[in-house]
């Protein structure tokens, strides 16, 4: 049973037991209630907090597999062209993407700021894709060469050789410049080495279509020549009979890799050719390692 009595200028609500002895009186208040709410919220949200605290706590946390945490090592094509420019660049970048994107992360750009001693660090390789003239400034120069020097990769592709004539330098890295070249055509190449990975899979006598360069002077003295021209199967190609198209060396700390294919847009879709980069570019990514030649029995 309830009735209303004032205490204070407070309406209070006074309940009355009738099951109690004594007709005991159970008082409450209203502001007691609103006390009793307001501390019920306190420690619900208490509890939500301290959940969700366990829930964050670094322990509690997925993990990354290790091998989801490690980055694949990275190779820049660099296709900038200051002279002539070959119509099958893109199809160059498209083959690299395909043949190295499984094991290596892809940067294609022709942005010469990218050559920084920073930026280049990151690279296991850097490939000049049909690059012609003066490309790089002094500062971008200077970048390059000391990647090399910290024991960086370069892979030349074509016309990599027409490029930067008044750098001696970067003509030592490339291995010779372009001089001129006859009408596209067909011609016999000889793999003079199978120990090299870009040569491992071509037969003794490699005939293909394709630009074919002559070079300023014949750089067999100063790198190691993986294949070489039959001059003889060619029109307007004579180099005095002897007639390097591929080949690489390790040059001042870093290695270099140089093939002269590349001009047309078929070459990026002939299975040889294609397998012919990947080996070169791996090897100068230094992914890559040359058989060794079978030791000579004892007369």
């Amino acid at each position: 049973m309830a009735e209303a009595q004032n205490w204070g200028n407070r309406p209070t609500v006074i309940f009355r037991s009738q099951s109690s002895r004594g007709g005991r009186v159970h008082r409450m208040r209203r502001d007691n209630n609103r006390f009793f709410a307001f501390a019920s919220i306190c420690v619900l949200s208490a509890a939500l907090m301290a959940a969700a605290f366990q829930a964050a706590s670094p322990a509690t946390l997925p993990t990354v597999p290790a091998e989801q945490k490690s980055e694949l090592p990275r190779v820049l094509v660099f296709s900038k062209t200051a002279s002539f420019r070959h119509d099958s660049i893109p199809d160059g970048i498209q083959c690299l993407r395909e043949l190295l994107s499984k094991k290596f992360t892809i940067d294609a750009t022709e942005d010469a700021s990218v050559f920084t001693p920073t930026n280049l660090a990151r690279y296991k390789v850097i490939v000049f894709l049909s690059t012609t003239g003066n490309i790089l400034d002094t500062q971008q120069e200077a970048a390059l060469e000391g990647y090399i020097h910290a024991g960086g990769g370069f892979a030349g592709i074509h016309a990599a050789a027409d490029t930067e004539h008044e750098w001696p330098w970067y003509g030592k890295l490339v291995g010779a410049y372009f001089l001129t070249h006859p009408k596209p055509q067909t011609a016999t190449v000889i793999v003079e080495s199978k120990l090299h990975p870009s040569s491992t899979m071509l037969p003794d006598r490699w005939t293909r279509f394709d630009e074919w360069y002559v070079y300023k002077d014949n750089p067999r003295a100063r790198v190691q020549v993986i294949a070489a021209l039959d001059d003889s199967t060619i029109d307007g190609a004579n180099m005095g009979g002897d007639h390097p198209i591929a080949w690489y060396q390790e040059f001042e700390g870093g290695r270099s890799w140089y093939t002269g294919g590349g001009h047309t847009k078929e070459s990026y879709a002939e299975p040889l050719f294609r397998e012919h980069l990947d080996g070169g570019i791996r090897w100068a990514a230094g992914e890559a390692k040359i058989t060794l030649a079978p030791a000579k029995s004892a007369p």
